[in-house]
């Protein structure tokens, strides 16, 4: 499923830009209703499933490459059976519309 966020591409974030709060983080989270937020909104993660370490690892090589594609880099943790992705702007100390936008495009990889 396609939403306007994964149609976006992460723009190049400096500090100095607010970072979202509690609300505007809510309203991005229903875009990717998959993913959770930590209790003050500065995080953003979410953890996949799959049948095998193998399939765990393809995967994170694939969020890998597209982090890589969108210059937006995420924590990646995978073992058997999981993928965990956490997503936050460094720079900024809390999340940013980029944030969203890759969450969005992670799950798009799963379609």
């Amino acid at each position: 499923m396609s939403t306007a966020l994964s149609e976006k591409t992460c723009s190049a974030c400096r500090g100095g830009v607010p970072s979202l709060d509690t609300d505007e983080a809510g309203k991005l989270l229903a875009e990717v209703p998959e993913w959770q937020l930590n209790d003050d909104a500065t995080l953003l993660s979410r953890e996949f499933r799959f049948d095998n370490f193998r399939q765990a690892m393809t995967f994170a090589g694939q969020v890998g490459e597209l982090a890589e594609e969108q210059g937006h880099h995420p924590v990646i943790t995978f073992g058997w059976g999981f993928c965990r992705i956490e997503t936050q702007t460094r720079k900024i100390h809390g999340l940013h519309e980029n944030d969203f936008i890759l969450a969005a495009k992670i799950d798009e990889l799963l379609n």
